[in-house]
């Protein structure tokens, strides 16, 4: 991607939709990366294309001195679905002045916008000392195992670590920049079975009801809020997201019973106390059970400081509003990137993601870009 003559702006138009033309459903690639490191190679980037397992991703780096900025994103998608779309879902067709397809908003847009906000700043700063790279991976939208984890492994042996990142995500929620994401909840579910004595329900007093057992578990993590937030976060919440005893029987009281939750946690937590927490109601009935648990990522946020305060300023200059800083909503791969370095999340709005007819304004994607190159105009500074 070069700069447009005469100074102008760079269109992410054109990017945008030949990454949506590539139909990358999790776990495909479908050409996605070639696209971005076609764009990516004649501004210098040396570009790295890291297969794990059966997932393709890319970390792209331009410069070998710090301070090391690093743009992280996705170029996987979610399927379209079979119906309501008004055209092709991988199109990227504009209809009056909207940019249409799987990916416009969730983030083939926003990986567009950010090479065309880099290709501006290199332009006219490509002279600064400093590193830009992209971490894209192809494994978001997945079971994120052998994405952007095993890309920063990777990173981390070779010394790439950055010194501050940005996730590119849709996180704006009404206007262009409104929301920065300096964090997120942690995320675990827990698959529960109590064990109690199988018996004919006419003769309850020789039986052992489990599910009466786990309701009572149930109740007591569920009748009263965990917390009241922090800082930052909201409160934390659980979530009854299942329940089941297999039973085909009217009769009969079973043998056992079984739950699952999902628990959405702050920074006054772990997953390993609240591992604990589920096992002190357990206790509480003095029966025998079985849990296993998996937390898909811990809560983590990137307090202000230096970095956030240039997101900031980036946003103020751009909108001529200031951003709100904000933890809410699911997970990203942010999660695995703050182990290793300060991040945050700041993309445009958010409003089709996984939607059908998921679009973008032509305008908005332009505002991006343009936000992206005073994000790294503030970030060297």
């Amino acid at each position: 991607m070069k700069p447009t003559p005469g100074n102008q702006p760079t269109d992410p138009l054109p990017l945008a939709q030949a990454l949506i033309r590539c139909p990358s459903v999790t776990p495909a690639d479908a050409g996605a990366l070639g696209v971005l490191e076609a764009a990516l190679a004649p501004l210098g980037f040396a570009c790295h294309r890291l297969r794990f397992g059966e997932i393709e991703n890319l970390y792209a780096r331009r410069g070998t001195e710090g301070p090391h900025f690093c743009y992280a994103g996705h170029t996987d998608v979610v399927p379209p679905g079979e119906q309501g779309w008004d055209g092709s879902p991988f199109s990227g067709e504009v209809r009056g002045d909207v940019l249409y397809g799987r990916g416009a908003c969730d983030m083939k847009g926003g990986i567009a916008a950010f090479v065309a906000g880099l290709t501006d700043y290199l332009a006219v700063h490509g002279d600064r000392p400093g590193s830009i790279s992209l971490l894209i991976t192809g494994d978001e939208e997945g079971p994120a195992r052998d994405g952007t984890v095993k890309v920063l492994e990777w990173m981390a042996e070779r010394g790439e670590i950055p010194d501050m990142a940005l996730v590119g995500e849709p996180t704006s929620r009404l206007a262009l920049g409104d929301i920065v994401k300096v964090g997120r909840r942690g995320s675990m579910t827990a698959w529960i079975t109590l064990f109690g004595t199988q018996g004919h329900s006419a003769y309850p007093q020789r039986a052992d009801n489990p599910i009466h057992r786990l309701i009572r578990v149930l109740h007591r993590l569920t009748a009263q809020p965990i917390d009241g937030g922090s800082e930052f976060f909201e409160a934390t919440t659980l979530q009854v997201t299942g329940f089941d005893v297999g039973n085909t029987a009217n009769n009969v009281i079973p043998a056992e019973a079984r739950a699952m939750l999902n628990i959405r946690f702050n920074d006054l937590h772990s997953s390993a106390s609240l591992t604990e927490h589920l096992h002190a109601a357990l206790r509480t009935e003095e029966a025998r059970y079985e849990m296993r648990v998996e937390c898909s990522g811990e809560s983590f946020l990137t307090s202000p400081g230096p970095f956030v305060d240039a997101l900031k300023r980036a946003v103020e200059r751009s909108t001529g509003a200031t951003p709100a800083l904000d933890t809410g909503g699911g997970t990203s791969d942010a999660r695995f990137i703050a182990r290793y370095c300060p991040v945050a999340e700041l993309g445009g709005v958010g409003a089709t993601m996984h939607k059908v007819n998921e679009c973008v304004p032509v305008e908005e994607l332009r505002a991006l870009a343009a936000l992206y190159r005073t994000v790294l105009e503030e970030a060297f500074a």
